[in-house]
């Protein structure tokens, strides 16, 4: 718990010295400056936002590779996947971990 309390001590420090105030161009002028994280439930309107998911022609057959069919109903988890980054498409460990043969490809 301290070190978490170190980081918001911090981040007060960096905000209230103005260093953490730099809004983007487009934020409306009359809105405070928020950090993005300090108030997780609020996001300001200005906040970037994901509008699309694209994935290649090949993601599922990528995602699902080393996996033998009929696929686990456990895995539908991979059509709700969006454009943030998923350790489960991505090749972990090496040697006797590498359990569906990434490394080795």
């Amino acid at each position: 718990m301290r070190g978490f309390q170190r980081c918001l001590a911090v981040l007060a420090t960096v905000s209230a010295a103005g260093l953490a105030t730099a809004a983007p161009a487009d934020q409306p002028a009359d809105e405070p400056v928020r950090v993005i994280g300090l108030e997780p439930s609020v996001r300001p309107d200005w906040a970037p936002r994901v509008t699309t998911i694209e994935r290649t022609p090949g993601w599922f057959e990528r995602a699902l590779s080393g996996i033998e069919p009929p696929y686990p109903a456990s895995l539908r988890f991979l059509e709700d996947v969006g454009n943030w980054h998923e350790p489960f498409i991505r090749p972990g460990m090496t040697g006797p971990y590498d359990i569906r043969g990434w490394h080795s490809q």
